[in-house]
């Protein structure tokens, strides 16, 4: 599995249970990712001039936003050729996320969502997306779209829900709070008893899965534990889930829509009231995420 690093990033151990290679082995041809401080060419969308195609399924990838007007150029411009369209779904920003969205990448799909919250965002780009994959990510730059064909290479050989590790060899995150992290590996402990898992990360949306399944996870959630309810669905419904180690990176810029004690709490809710055995639960009541 690629250890390549994103832009900014500091070196991290490599050691995933594989032999050993030489440093000579890992080097590459490829021309450093491009940041959105640097020159920008008349061709679109931009890309990294060695990307290949990953995979031959259609892939679709469904980025909530709201008011990530600074971040997007950055995320936009590492985003793969494997990649066949990109939903962005506006949060009703109030900056020019939209427009900027458009002239980084003029093929985008602009999609609204009905209602407040990331749940609401999620539901909405994944009934809009037409992949035979589809891809989950944030659009604050935390999430390096370089590691998108690590996703569809589990996908293409019989899994059918890829998540994003930060906790496993390879992975990591520079923008975990001790609070976060707490938070974090309680509600994992808990998922991993209720659903007799050995999951090794959990509030972690960079996620993908075959849109086939979409039906199957049935999600109804509304804030940030739609992430949550994907996985414990998933989880539920048996469907092959497999882990991928991702380096977590700083927000690039702006403030975080994230409540760690809030949200966590609609987490652990959310896991209780959708465990095996447990009676199906109406739809959440939960407020903007």
């Amino acid at each position: 599995m690629s250890t390549t690093l994103p832009p900014d990033a500091p070196p991290h151990p490599a050691d995933d249970g594989r032999p050993s290679r030489r440093a000579s082995d890992r080097v590459t041809s490829r021309r450093p990712l491009r940041r959105s401080t640097d020159p920008v060419s008349s061709r679109r969308p931009m890309r990294r001039s060695g990307d290949t195609v990953a995979t031959t399924h259609t892939v679709s990838l469904v980025i909530p936003a709201r008011d990530e007007a600074r971040n997007i150029p950055w995320v936009f411009e590492q985003i793969p050729r494997c990649v066949d369209e990109v939903l962005l779904v506006d949060g009703a920003s109030v900056d020019a996320t939209i427009t900027v969205a458009k002239r980084c990448l003029p093929t985008v799909r602009s999609v609204k969502q009905s209602a407040p919250g990331k749940g609401n965002a999620l539901r909405s780009g994944f009934a809009a997306a037409t992949g035979e994959y589809i891809v989950m990510m944030d659009a604050d730059g935390s999430m390096w779209p370089g590691e998108i064909p690590h996703y569809l290479h589990f996908l293409d050989n019989g899994y059918d829900f890829v998540k994003g590790s930060r906790c496993i060899a390879g992975g990591g995150s520079l923008d975990l709070t001790r609070i976060r992290s707490l938070g974090n590996r309680a509600l994992l402990a808990v998922v991993n008893r209720l659903y007799d898992s050995r999951l090794t990360d959990l509030c972690y949306g960079y996620c993908a899965f075959r849109r086939e399944f979409l039906d199957e996870l049935d999600l109804r959630s509304s804030g940030f534990e739609i992430e949550a309810e994907m996985i414990a669905h998933a989880l539920r419904s048996g469907l092959r889930i497999a882990e991928v180690p991702s380096l977590e990176l700083p927000r690039r810029s702006g403030r975080s829509h994230l409540h760690a004690v809030s949200d966590g709490r609609r987490v652990l809710r959310t896991l209780l009231a959708e465990r095996p055995g447990a009676r199906s639960a109406a739809p959440l009541a939960v407020g903007e995420g």
